[in-house]
């Protein structure tokens, strides 16, 4: 836009509150575009097809801030938009309104229709950049006026000196962008804001004790959702199975980590959400004690009986020692086949190693894991063994025969065992269990879904409201039917798919297949991604089975039910890439430190290196041989904000695309003591 300068006493900025007002701004005000702010906020809100909503806002946030906005409306709906796209928030016009509403802001932006005015005003999402380059352009020039305006004061007040005016005006001048902005870096080993758990895409009455708990406890509910699909798997896990589609069968128990530091109360929301297991694990021992002692009571007789005849045909004064023999013989034969009833158990305790796991997963097929507390990892990690043993575990994930030759000679073996794991240790602890001979290369780190909540410690209300009775109840309640439903079953039932819910996974396969591919996210975490289909489906049963306890559980599994499982595995895989970065068990992130450093140094003439290519990259270090090498490192430096990837020019030539450019982030050009390795 092409506008007037004013005289130089009329160039003050309105302080316009309502967005309805654009039309009466007068444009011969300091240089603005009120058009390119609408269009950018506009492109946010509601981007096009082809963009998905975070490139959009990436893209705008990397040239402007809220600052750079000529209308105060303007840049209240910038902070409110980015702050809710930064919590893992959906951002819409409706949500955004409701927003805004709460905070009291919506009537001074000029209202609901306002907003969707913005969206209006955006000819394409496409164009986002280049709306976003006229903001900046724009907010620059404002400057450059008020610098040049501040200084002519100065001079002609005629107390300051014109060395310290001219001085003082171009190092305000000299902050002026030049090129895109970067916003700083997320240190690797720490991670950028990760999504909350989406409560809402649990069934109503498990959703409803996790939002309770949390809000009594003080805790994240990342961690009561995941002991509440814990909880849901010790009932299910090995019971009942989901079939995908034909010759593809999932078991439905997981394995679940949250991880949280010290003094996070994981002790009270463990509580909340398991005790009904250990209730109902105790009633069903109380329930069974008498057949038990019966049937003990029987074998102990028959037993008896048999050594009493043995001992009659060893006397040498034996009337017929052959017959005794032979007595002696069936009633041993009797006292074998009285068989004594496990004592029910739906858990083990969270310290257990592994010969005893194989032996009650030999007795009972089907047993949880759980705890507050890191016990499992140390004990997996080998603190207590030269080697840990890991076969219990890696078999009862995916529920292979196990067998050995520890365990008892009336439990050989046993098919399909169904383990589940459901603990909340420390963040260290992951590390170490990262660090775990064998851990990473034989596929036990790829079994687990993990959340590595932020800590509130420090921002925890003083007093809140207990977990409502009928809350706390329903959910008792409902996980005591679940458990004795299940739990009874004589064998395990598999229910299937309808055919809408199979195309969703289809589609997530396919999706999934493309993150793994090389220069993809997911691609240093193939390992994890592989499986995170089939562990969608299982998340997918326990949601159906909580849901349809009472209503034909055994129905096929609905396609809205894969998706919203679909919803909680996507943040999973959120936390997962953050805790494979903290864990350190990726190579990556070694590379990544190597790259870095070698970054952070100037180079002979020196000069910093501003951009580069892979096969710079390989040059940084002895430790990489092939651009291949190095492609998991940079991405990782990529996702951290340290780099940005510029699109390769098409070369005319199949077969030979263009190599990748890499922009280096301009702090690291000056670097200070070595932080940005850390």
């Amino acid at each position: 836009m092409n506008q007037q300068p004013r005289p130089a006493a009329d160039n003050v900025r309105p302080l316009h509150s309502h967005a309805d007002e654009t039309d009466a701004i007068d444009t011969t005000a300091m240089p603005h575009d009120l058009e390119a702010e609408q269009a950018v906020l506009g492109a946010m809100l509601l981007p096009g097809p082809d963009r998905t909503q975070a490139t959009v806002i990436a893209e705008v946030t990397s040239r402007i801030g809220a600052e750079d906005y000529y209308r105060p409306a303007h840049t209240t709906i910038h902070t409110a938009l980015v702050a809710m796209h930064e919590h893992g928030h959906a951002v819409d016009p409706i949500l955004l309104t409701h927003h805004l509403s709460k905070t009291g802001d919506l009537n001074r932006v000029g209202g609901a229709a306002y907003l969707h005015r913005l969206v209006q005003a955006v000819p394409t999402a496409a164009n986002a950049d280049y709306y976003a380059e006229i903001v900046a352009e724009k907010a620059d020039e404002r400057r450059i006026i008020e610098a040049s305006t501040r200084a002519s004061s100065r001079v002609r007040s005629g107390m300051d000196d014109s060395a310290s005016i001219a001085a003082d005006a171009a190092a305000e001048l000299s902050t002026l962008r030049t090129a895109e902005r970067w916003p700083a870096p997320v240190p690797l080993g720490t991670t950028a804001q990760l999504p909350s758990f989406p409560v809402d895409a649990l069934p109503a009455w498990v959703g409803e004790h996790v939002a309770a708990v949390a809000e009594f406890t003080q805790t994240p509910p990342d961690m009561a959702a995941t002991m509440a699909l814990a909880a849901l798997s010790t009932a299910a896990g090995g019971r009942v199975h989901i079939q995908i589609r034909p010759g593809w069968v999932e078991q439905s128990n997981l394995y679940l980590v949250c991880a949280m530091p010290p003094a996070s109360r994981k002790s009270d929301v463990f509580a909340a959400m398991s005790a009904p297991i250990y209730e109902v694990e105790k009633q069903l021992q109380d329930e069974t004690r008498a057949a038990r002692v019966e049937a003990e009571t029987a074998k102990e007789a028959a037993e008896a009986e048999a050594d009493a005849l043995m001992a009659k045909a060893r006397k040498a004064d034996a009337a017929d020692p052959a017959a005794l023999v032979a007595e002696a013989s069936a009633a041993r034969m009797l006292a074998d086949d009285i068989a004594v009833p496990p004592k029910p158990r739906l858990t083990v305790s969270g310290d257990v190693t592994p010969e005893p796991l194989t032996h009650q997963l030999a007795v009972h097929r089907c047993l949880a894991v759980l705890s507050p507390e890191g016990d499992l990892f140390d004990i997996i990690a080998g603190r207590y063994s030269a080697r840990p043993n890991l076969g219990v575990f890696l078999k009862g994930h995916k529920g292979e025969r196990l067998e050995t030759d520890r365990i008892t000679r009336e439990q050989p073996s046993i098919d399909r065992p169904a383990l589940t794991i459901g603990v909340t240790p420390q963040p260290s602890v992951l590390q170490d269990l990262g660090e775990a001979h064998g851990a990473r290369d034989r596929g036990l780190l790829a079994r687990f879904l993990y959340a590595l909540p932020p800590s509130n410690l420090g921002y925890r209300k003083t007093r809140t409201a207990p977990v409502p009775e009928q809350v706390s109840s329903t959910y008792a309640a409902r996980l005591d039917a679940l458990l004795r439903t299940l739990v009874t079953l004589p064998e395990p039932v598999t229910v299937a798919m309808d055919a809408r819910a199979d195309q969703a996974i289809e589609a997530l396969q396919a999706e999934i297949e493309v993150q793994m591919r090389p220069n993809h996210r997911l691609e240093h975490l193939q390992d994890w991604a592989g499986k995170l289909v089939g562990t969608t489906a299982r998340v997918a049963c326990l949601l159906h089975l909580a849901e349809r306890l009472t209503d034909g559980w055994g129905d096929p599994v609905a396609v809205g039910t894969v998706q919203r499982a679909t919803e909680i595995t996507r943040y999973y895989t959120e936390h997962a890439l953050a805790v494979f970065d903290l864990i350190g068990s990726d190579p990556a992130t070694e590379d990544a430190r190597t790259i870095l450093d070698w970054l952070g140094r100037p180079k002979t003439d020196g000069t910093y290196r501003r951009a580069i290519k892979r096969r710079d990259a390989v040059a940084a270090s002895r430790r990489f041989r092939t651009v291949a090498q190095v492609d998991p490192a940079l991405q990782l430096l990529e996702a951290h904000g340290y780099l940005k990837a510029d699109e390769p020019a098409r070369t005319g030539r199949v077969g030979h695309p263009s190599s990748v450019t890499y922009r280096v982030h301009p702090g690291l050009q000056n670097p200070k003591d070595g932080d940005h390795a850390r």
